[in-house]
């Protein structure tokens, strides 16, 4: 029997036309360098997370960039990422070339607003 996750997401890819381009996008946005990393036959730039080595897979919660085809524009899925600071990281979208699409939503764990990348793909900015 195998052990279930300790949560529903445990890992996403987020498709980019330019691998370089949209690394510098989402480390200039969140605050939080990507670090380089060959996962197959794809050179990819993989958030940061929590952990160890050692540590259980089903445990970790993160994602990479990689070089694909994304959705049209707004289109595919909403990946929502930790920031330090919803307020700032928002001020850094449009200057690293994404786009600002709703207001900040207050929710009962924080705050977050809807943004496009540079790819046109569909990310939260989250901060608790």
């Amino acid at each position: 029997m195998s052990k279930m996750p300790k949560n529903a997401v445990v890992w996403f890819e987020i498709p980019v036309s330019n691998l370089d381009k949209a690394k510098t996008f989402y480390a200039t946005v969140t605050g939080h360098a990507l670090t380089d990393q060959e996962m197959g036959p794809n050179k990819t730039a993989v958030f940061g997370y929590s952990g160890s080595e050692d540590m259980d897979a089903s445990d970790a919660v993160s994602g990479h960039l990689y070089v694909g085809k994304p959705a049209p524009k707004g289109t595919g899925n909403t990946v929502h990422l930790a920031v330090g600071n919803v307020d700032e990281a928002l001020k850094r979208v449009a200057p690293a070339g994404g786009e600002v699409v709703s207001d900040i939503i207050p929710i009962p764990a924080g705050r977050f607003a809807y943004c496009l990348d540079p790819d046109g793909n569909s990310i939260g900015l989250f901060s608790a």
